[in-house]
């Protein structure tokens, strides 16, 4: 097997979404050197970010993320390429660094369900994927939970909410989401994924809706956290 990846890498080498270096043979869709380089979310930031985005409005009980956002450094690099160069497989690999910070986390008791933001169907068919979709996958693989993505849709194409202030993120998302097979949802405690949350206004819609029908607790987790 070894050598059969060796041969595959020398006539389709592998290379880093950020600095575009060849992948060692150990490496997994990101070198190791550009993953030192993205800043960590310790839990004084995200302490913080959980005051500040989720707290007052009730409906996010717990939440988490992998990494702090920083504009034009390696993971923007990264993350661009997970939802716009076809490169969905990082989705998956951050996912499990992910899911071994959750794994750890005590601010997370039993979990039933992981769900993945949904994509609206125009955009997944732009894209061919949900990033978040894999990014759930990723976690699945180290929590070994029930992974949905088909209890709920999102029926409202957004715009991008980057250029909004907050007022207008709120109205843009607002009724974004619904479920469709609310058996699956009552009474669960759930962990929403997403890839980066800015004002957490798209993760507590769905947190509503999923609420509004019948789940039980609402906890979230991201690969990024940004400003």
């Amino acid at each position: 097997m070894h050598l059969l990846s060796e041969f595959f890498d020398f006539f389709l080498p592998r290379i880093c979404p950020s600095c575009k270096n060849k992948l060692e043979l150990n490496e997994e869709c990101i070198c190791s050197n550009c993953l030192k380089k993205i800043l960590p979310a310790d839990s004084t930031r995200i302490r913080f970010e959980f005051q500040k985005k989720f707290l007052t409005k009730g409906i996010i009980s717990g939440f988490t993320s992998l990494f702090v956002f920083e504009k034009d450094k390696e993971l923007q690099r990264i993350i661009h390429a997970m939802k716009y160069e076809n490169n969905f497989r990082i989705g998956e690999t951050l996912g499990k660094l992910l899911g071994d910070k959750l794994q750890n986390e005590i601010n997370f008791p039993h979990l039933d369900l992981i769900i993945p933001v949904p994509l609206h169907h125009l955009k997944k068919s732009e894209r061919g994927y949900n990033q978040s979709f894999y990014i759930a996958k990723g976690v699945d693989s180290k929590l070994s939970l029930v992974l949905d993505k088909r209890s709920t849709k999102r029926i409202k194409y957004t715009e991008t909410l980057t250029s909004m202030n907050i007022r207008e993120r709120e109205k843009n998302i607002s009724g974004a989401f619904k479920v469709n097979r609310i058996h699956n949802i009552s009474g669960k405690n759930i962990l929403i994924i997403d890839d980066v949350i800015t004002s957490g206004n798209t993760v507590s819609e769905f947190g509503r809706t999923l609420k509004e029908n019948g789940a039980a607790t609402i906890y979230a987790a991201s690969l990024a956290i940004a400003d």
